[in-house]
């Protein structure tokens, strides 16, 4: 527990015995008395849009089709953050006259003509001489590939270098709608320096200014025109077998927990670490349930730079994120925990995927090989200081050398998907609320207490939760709810979202 949550836990409660005793029906009652009690606040259209399904006494919907994707990719310092700025009419992504601001691929919800679809804007490559060409090609492949149209942005005023080349055989081959954005062309005068982009082959086009917006809303329409209503790269499928991503630092053993779990060599094993080229998309059996596991790897041997390989390793950790409902985080028991194994985890968690941690090579804990006879006790020490953040995902020993305990990998997903999935009905949640609020209420701050007005499971996967509050409510509180929640209901191995929105009460004329 974090210290600054312990001054929010007054001691034991009956707070389990309490919802255990639960009336149902009347708890469904008093939340939709508490629901109705929110028409005497300001509250805006997304709001309503999230409590309308509530107004029937149905549930939110739990999974919506996923929005098509638009990538913007090109090499450094073209205006592909401005690009995304101006297409959301917001300033979001960041922007600097320097190459490589942007280090990861970020995603945005845009709209344009009430088509709503998801922006993803891309970058993180090296901006270094020697590496930047193999990080720009790395990161439009990964971009491509996730991607229902791809706009390529290129600097009109320098024209296509051989950097947009190699991007642009790529593209070529993707099979996917392809825009040529010809950025920087801010009046008439520069057309001409568009018009010669030609010779690039990828059709025509479009001048832009990203800046002030010239051109940008007839490239918008061009491009909802061949926009499919649902993504076909995000889908979110259903009844298929569930998708799990393996990760891992290199030579952690990930390859040969996939050719264990596969029965047979699917995987190129080697000591040398990121011998995986790519990630391998496999279906296998396990437990007697088919599950469709991704391989993904370190990656070292296609950027020759240290930092462009530690780049590309997280790129492709995050694209297999996507793809992929749960999250395998291999780790090497007989290694201390490292900081790359600690930004995995973080990455997972950002992703909002479910989360298994595996201990690899727990067999050589019991052998002479080695040195530290004591690295067990070592090792439980920096689970309980290192990953005390994770401590509600499901642990299992395992070595994917001999298959030993690869079968406990089975329950293991199928708790943290159950979790992943699991929706807490309003009135029970509204009622949870009301029991925690008054065993423990909130702080007063300021001469001011914030109140919860009402709450409601917005979504699944992960569980999301939003609070109508009548101020904000400090972190640690926040993080106390989210600990009472996994207390009473569990949602082991899935992630917890806990949104606020600060409600005032609405003037009376």
């Amino acid at each position: 527990m974090a210290a600054d949550d312990e001054k929010y836990d007054g001691g034991p409660d009956r707070l389990a015995e309490s919802l255990a005793e639960l009336d149902e029906e009347l708890a469904e009652q008093r939340a939709a008395t508490l629901r109705a009690a929110l028409e005497d606040y300001d509250l805006d259209e997304e709001d309503a849009g999230l409590l309308a399904g509530l107004t029937a006494g149905g549930e939110p919907v739990e999974i919506l089709p996923a929005l098509p994707v638009v990538a913007i990719v090109g090499r450094p310092n073209v205006g592909k953050s401005a690009l995304v700025n101006r297409i959301l009419g917001r300033r979001e992504a960041v922007v600097e006259d320097t190459p490589g601001v942007t280090r990861d691929r970020v995603s945005y919800k845009g709209e344009w003509n009430d088509r709503r679809f998801t922006v993803v804007d891309t970058g993180g490559w090296e901006p270094d001489a020697r590496g930047i060409d193999r990080s720009v090609a790395a990161q439009a492949e990964v971009a491509i590939d996730l991607a229902d149209v791809v706009l390529f942005v290129v600097d009109a005023m320098v024209g296509a270098t051989s950097t947009d080349e190699q991007v642009v055989r790529m593209l070529r081959k993707s099979k996917k709608p392809v825009f040529l954005v010809a950025n920087k062309v801010d009046d008439a005068r520069h057309e001409p320096e568009a018009t010669a982009l030609w010779n690039l082959g990828l059709g025509e086009p479009h001048p832009v200014s990203a800046i002030h917006g010239r051109g940008v809303a007839d490239l918008l329409d061009a491009v909802i025109a061949v926009l499919p209503e649902v993504s076909a790269v995000a889908s979110n499928e259903l009844g298929g077998p569930r998708r799990v991503a393996i990760l891992g630092r290199p030579n952690v053993g990930k390859s040969s927990l996939l050719n264990k779990a596969a029965g047979e060599e699917r995987v190129v094993v080697n000591e040398l670490a990121g011998t995986t080229r790519d990630p391998v998309d496999e279906v296998v059996e396990l437990g007697g349930k088919l599950w469709r596991f991704v391989d993904t790897a370190g990656i070292r041997r296609r950027v020759h730079l240290q930092q462009g390989a530690d780049f590309y390793a997280s790129l492709r950790t995050s694209a297999a994120l996507e793809k992929a409902e749960v999250a395998v985080v291999v780790l090497d028991v007989s290694e201390t925990l490292s900081v790359q194994d600690l930004n995995i985890i973080d990455l997972v968690l950002e992703s909002g995927r479910a989360l298994v941690l595996a201990f690899n090579k727990w067999d050589l804990l019991n052998t002479p090989e080695l040195e530290n006879a004591d690295r067990r006790r070592y090792l439980e020490r920096e689970i309980e200081q290192d990953l005390a953040h994770v401590t509600w995902a499901p642990r299992v020993n395992i070595s994917a050398r001999t298959g030993r305990h690869l079968e406990k990998l089975v329950p293991a997903l199928e708790t943290a998907l159950s979790s992943w999935d699991t929706r807490i009905p309003t009135g029970k949640f509204n009622a949870f609320l009301s029991e925690l609020i008054a065993e423990h209420p909130h702080p007063v701050r300021g001469g001011k207490q914030p109140r919860i007005l009402f709450g409601t499971q917005a979504s699944t996967r992960p569980p999301t939760f939003v609070l109508f509050t009548t101020g904000f409510l400090d972190p640690g509180y926040r993080r106390f709810i989210q600990r009472r929640l996994r207390e009473i209901f569990g949602f082991e191995g899935s992630p917890i979202v806990i949104n606020m929105r600060v409600r005032e009460r609405r003037q009376r004329s």
